[in-house]
């Protein structure tokens, strides 16, 4: 299981990247408004898109998300190997 040091942020996950969550970082507005979209701790997530510059998409519980950048940087993930 991967540490919080090994965790990098979603935002530098490639399109098909797929991880898994293991912390919000941030203050409590954004990790509340965040927990309610389903990013939550041990939650799976897959990179839908990701040009590197602008919002990407994600699918959290069969949900596909639209975050910003500076949103998805904050989210700190486990790639799955």
């Amino acid at each position: 299981m991967a540490t919080l040091e090994s965790a990098t942020p979603l935002s530098a996950l490639p399109a098909g990247g797929e991880a898994i969550i293991r912390a919000l970082q941030g203050g409590h507005d954004f990790c509340s408004r965040i927990a309610n979209l389903g990013f939550t701790a041990g939650a799976a997530v897959k990179v839908m898109q990701n040009y590197g510059h602008g919002p990407m998409l994600v699918s959290v519980r069969g949900t596909l998300v639209a975050l910003g950048r500076h949103e998805a940087a904050r989210v700190m993930v486990a790639s799955v190997a």
